[in-house]
């Protein structure tokens, strides 16, 4: 229940100082972009490596190990725009709790030296 308490009290912080929490707009397209280029990587992969066994030809063996090496790349670089958008989205809400912490310790400070002056 002390979770649940600290995110409610983090949540009214957060209203309080009318931050903007929700994000940036460009996260979720390139989430999507990423979760689909790592799917048509997988897919494309698996079509040329099928093709692949059906050819007796070296050149053409050859011509489907890169194109499935293509795939991978998009596999690879699905991946990277999708984890770079996770941790965006976690750095985003670490630095709005440090600042939210630091304006609530500037405001103890505050009060503490009002009530000794």
């Amino acid at each position: 229940m002390l979770t649940e308490e600290r995110r409610a009290e983090f949540h009214q912080q957060v209203a309080d100082h009318k931050l903007k929490a929700d994000g940036s707009k460009s996260d979720r397209p390139l989430r999507i972009i990423g979760i689909l280029l790592m799917l048509g990587g997988v897919v494309g992969a698996f079509v040329s490596y099928n093709a692949s066994l059906a050819q007796s030809d070296l050149r053409d063996i050859t011509s489907s190990q890169i194109l499935a090496i293509s795939c991978f790349t998009l596999v690879v670089v699905g991946a990277a725009l999708y984890v770079a958008t996770a941790v965006a989205r976690v750095l985003r809400l670490w630095l709005l709790r440090q600042l939210v912490e630091g304006q609530n310790q500037a405001d103890q400070i505050t009060t503490a030296l009002r009530e000794r002056a």
